[in-house]
């Protein structure tokens, strides 16, 4: 698992250095056209994502405790990650906790969307395990419902509960 997160982000640092160097050798509207063919593709365009951590063993514990992921700690980079899980049968990305100089957690970033079955009970354990409510349960009409919270790093994070999950 920890080969196919690794090679998940050497594949799309490959992919964007290729893309630079290419977009370097042709003109500015041989590269809008690139560029407009790469978005047409029909594949989502995020990959991977990083939760910053001040401190990853207390991350760790609270999306373990909120979600029941497991996770395989790793040092890429001279950075301390915590890959979550990931499997190439299920549909989605994954990512890592990460702590290092460069992550500073935020509310004011991008905001990240774990699914679940029951938001309820998602919010209530983020809760006991120290985060707080930063946007309560909210309707979005037929998409289902929405909330959002602060975890014990201090990022946002938000949740999404499809309406045939009730």
């Amino acid at each position: 698992m920890k080969n196919i997160i690794f090679g998940l982000g050497l594949l799309f640092y490959g992919f964007f250095s290729m893309t630079v160097t290419s977009c370097n050798d042709k003109s500015s509207s041989d590269n809008e056209n690139l560029n407009k063919e790469k978005m047409n593709k029909d594949s989502n365009p995020a990959v991977y994502f990083e939760i910053p951590a001040v401190d990853i063993d207390r991350a760790i514990k609270f999306y373990s405790n909120v979600f029941n992921f497991s996770f395989d700690k790793q040092v890429i980079d001279n950075n301390q990650m915590a890959l979550f899980p990931f499997s190439e049968e299920n549909s989605g990305i994954s990512g890592a906790l990460a702590k290092g100089e460069i992550y500073k957690p935020t509310k004011d970033g991008v905001v990240i969307y774990f699914g679940t079955k029951d938001i309820d009970t998602t919010l209530k354990l983020a809760i006991e395990n120290g985060g707080q409510i930063l946007y309560p349960k909210t309707s979005n009409g037929d998409l289902g419902f929405v909330a959002e919270f602060e975890d014990s790093e201090g990022n946002r994070i938000a949740l999404h509960q499809r309406l045939t999950d009730n």
